[in-house]
């Protein structure tokens, strides 16, 4: 089992929810975020004074999958998330993480383990 965790731009969420539904990935977590890569923030004008915001709004996605699952959901992600023309990927794009994940325990019946996924 593994953890996956996508930090994707917030207008690119529906197109990677549908993207995971397509590959049969139903199940997920989305909190929104700020942060900040390589895009080290951007310039905004408040009351006419320029001021620099590092912080940028993301959306970070929590995927716990088996292993069959893994590599097709980390393909939707990065199909879907990419930005520019044709899809062709832009800084700020995002980031996926893999983590192993050691058990799960479905609160509702007590099932462990990948079958609690």
């Amino acid at each position: 089992m593994k953890l996956i965790i996508a930090i994707i731009q917030p207008f690119r969420l529906e197109a990677v929810k549908q993207a995971l539904t397509d590959v049969e990935v139903f199940r997920l977590t989305v909190s929104d975020v700020q942060g900040y890569g390589r895009q080290k923030g951007h310039t905004e004008y408040f009351r006419g004074q320029a001021m620099q915001v590092n912080l940028i709004r993301k959306v970070r996605l929590e995927i716990a999958v088996n292993e069959a699952f893994v590599q097709p959901t980390i393909n939707a992600i990065v199909k879907a998330a990419r930005s520019g023309p044709g899809g062709t990927g832009q800084v700020g794009d995002g980031k996926i993480f893999v983590i192993p994940l050691d058990n799960v325990v479905r609160v509702s019946d007590g099932t462990v383990g990948g079958e609690a996924i």
